[in-house]
């Protein structure tokens, strides 16, 4: 029995040979993440800065993210909104780059993990855990339940007086509770690309590793 399950082991042993798969799947599905994020809060930040190039491009967070940042009223109420607004933008903006190439992969997890934990605490922790809103399960919450009931009442009207097999065609309507559920799970994922850093073969902190890095 123990020889049959060492056998089996050393072929689950063998799969170490590819485990640059891993640190590579987590760096590009967080690509997007942070691509998004960062271009969004950013003037000119991509293709439309070079069809701008008469008019020069205003690499620089928009006005409406500072003011988000620093309103108390309908926005997060942080100090230094300009500062926190470029922060943000920047480590997300040129975060993303650097984790599609495999550059200084663990170094730059460290703030883009501080983003995420900013935004899971001013943002999403009121809203409880889940993205979307559930109506039973462990994770549920009044606020939640509630919005399942809402989320019912909407379909019963779109049902009766709209065509509701066409607006679900591509898709099921949802309620969106905008919890911790996304925020926490980036903030994992970097964690682990801060430990086992970009992996073998496709990335440059390898290929510099390779040629440069003496361990002590």
């Amino acid at each position: 029995m123990i020889g049959l399950l060492n056998f089996f082991q050393n072929l689950l042993d063998k799969t170490r040979a590819i485990d640059f798969l891993g640190p590579l799947a987590l760096r590009l599905y967080l690509v997007p993440v942070f691509w998004m994020g960062g271009t969004n809060k950013l003037n000119n930040a991509g293709l439309d800065c070079m069809s701008n190039a008469a008019g020069g491009c205003n690499f620089a967070p928009k006005q409406d993210i500072i003011d988000w940042f620093g309103n108390p009223d309908w926005g997060l109420g942080l100090p230094f909104p300009e500062l926190m607004a470029y922060l943000a933008s920047y480590t997300e903006y040129f975060g993303a780059i650097l984790l599609l190439i495999g550059l200084a992969v663990r170094w730059i997890s460290i703030p883009l993990m501080v983003t995420m934990v900013v935004a899971a605490v001013s943002v999403h922790l009121p809203n409880g855990w889940s993205a979307i809103a559930e109506g039973s399960g462990m994770f549920a919450t009044p606020r939640t339940e509630g919005a399942i009931v809402r989320l019912d009442k909407a379909k019963e009207v779109l049902q009766e007086h709209a065509n509701y097999g066409w607006l679900t065609e591509n898709g099921s309507f949802v309620v969106l509770n905008n919890g911790i559920e996304f925020a926490a799970t980036y903030f994992i994922m970097l964690l682990a690309l801060l430990f086992i850093g970009a992996g073998k073969y496709f990335s440059v902190d390898y290929w510099i590793a390779q040629k440069w890095r003496r361990q002590e």
